[in-house]
């Protein structure tokens, strides 16, 4: 194992190890990235909570509550290419504690946000709330799949991101459980009522994601605390003075860069959709007509749950699968996979078409990490251009989930998966041939 030596890093300024990418002593730094990429996910499918929760609450149609998903991801599009310049200018470590404390800020702010109640407002809470993780997703995922050797980079990466799903599976239960209202009136109910009455009802029930919000502030600060007295290692082969001085447009220029950007694309804006609406689906396939409408919400978070919690699965056992099987045969067929089971949904109905979304989830599990790294393989001191890039394409998460709200809104519901359905069709594509 090479030898890891102290040196000044110049882009903070703070005297850290130098790691090469030939190193393999790196659980610690590792453990600190799955531990960010739990509380991305975490916060990141509460969205998905949010979407039945604030359309109840403003009486909202679907497209424009998906502005939820729009506003958030939106983020990682506006703020790719300024949080890529923070980490060229401040470093990996100083990075990640900007995007902490700006994740924690966006947190706070839904406590205001629900005591107006205003929907702009939450709007403007999760547009922060997702500067922040941008910040971080532009670190982590380049940073993790450059801590150790590069043939393994896939692997890594897809274990780091199985904790980002550790947090997704959890986070349905425990948002349904604290923000979802015991009692929902319907809007019908809801507008035979006063003004005054309806202003009550709302504020009501926009308050029950104060305090959940700012216990999640709370784990944000103290997750700070712990970044900020770890050492993590500079890795000489990403933050490097060249790398630094690269330009946005070298690395673009690379065709597996731009196809793996549409690539990001396309999955994020697939997964975030079908989760976004998943209770939604369900409650609009009946699945539950013995229960009231708030009885079903809560009884179909715990479905989503499980559509998040086979994404988790599948990359703890694609970290190990990867070892022994190419890259994008192992993508084609996951992605192939869930072109069928989407397509399943659209032509069926009851609970058939519903666990045939559920399990896409777990097609997606190796999707993102394996995008990522076939698109930035090779790179050198263009990975964190290629990295901002590729960050910049999860605002596929604001774009694809609004445009199918809105289809929803024309079409309803089984022909809207038209859309998922065409981003894992290019993902096959990308896969088989794309990333060559």
């Amino acid at each position: 194992m090479a030898s890891i030596n102290t040196a000044s890093h110049q882009a903070s300024g703070e005297n850290r190890p130098i790691i090469t990418q030939a190193q393999t002593n790196t659980i610690a730094p590792l453990s600190a990235m799955m531990a960010l990429m739990f509380i991305i996910g975490f916060l990141t499918c509460l969205n998905d909570i949010l979407v039945p929760h604030l359309k109840e609450v403003f009486s909202l149609s679907y497209t424009q509550v998906m502005l939820i998903q729009f506003t958030f991801f939106s983020a990682y599009f506006v703020m790719s290419l300024p949080a890529g310049w923070i980490i060229s200018r401040f470093g990996y470590k100083r990075g990640i504690l900007i995007g902490l404390a700006t994740s924690t800020l966006g947190a706070i702010s839904f406590y205001p946000a629900a005591a107006l109640p205003s929907y702009p407002v939450f709007l403007a809470g999760l547009f922060t709330l997702a500067s922040g993780f941008t910040l971080l997703q532009v670190a982590v995922n380049p940073y993790a799949s450059a801590l150790g050797k590069p043939e393994t980079a896939p692997s890594r990466l897809t274990l780091t991101q199985a904790f980002n799903s550790l947090g997704t599976t959890i986070a349905p239960r425990v948002g349904g459980a604290l923000i979802l209202p015991p009692a929902i009136l319907g809007i019908t109910e809801l507008l035979k009522r006063s003004e005054a009455e309806q202003a009550a009802y709302r504020i009501a029930q926009a308050s029950s994601v104060q305090i959940p919000y700012l216990v999640f502030a709370g784990v944000l600060v103290l997750l700070w605390i712990a970044l900020a007295l770890f050492k993590l290692p500079v890795i000489s082969t990403v933050e490097s003075e060249e790398a630094r001085s690269a330009k946005m447009s070298d690395a673009l220029a690379i065709k597996r860069v731009r196809y793996g950007v549409l690539g990001i694309f396309c999955y994020v804006g697939a997964e975030v959709a079908i989760g976004s609406l998943l209770i939604n689906f369900i409650l609009h396939l009946n699945i539950f007509p013995t229960m009231t409408e708030a009885e079903a919400a809560i009884a179909a978070a715990k479905y989503v749950s499980l559509y998040w919690g086979g994404a988790m699965i599948g990359r703890f056992l694609g970290s190990a699968l990867l070892a022994r099987t190419p890259q994008g045969v192992l993508l084609g067929v996951h992605a192939t996979t869930a072109s069928i089971l989407v397509l399943t949904a659209i032509f069926t109905q009851g609970e058939l078409a519903m666990w045939a979304l559920i399990l896409v989830g777990y097609c997606n599990s190796i999707m993102f990490p394996n995008i990522f790294t076939l698109a930035i393989r090779d790179l050198g001191h263009l990975t964190n251009r290629g990295g901002s890039l590729l960050t910049m394409a999860i605002v596929g998460g604001a774009v694809i989930p609004l445009a199918q709200g809105a289809l929803i809104d024309v079409w309803g519901f089984s022909p809207s998966y038209i859309l998922p359905l065409l981003c894992y069709v290019y993902i096959v594509f990308f896969a088989f041939k794309g990333w060559k």
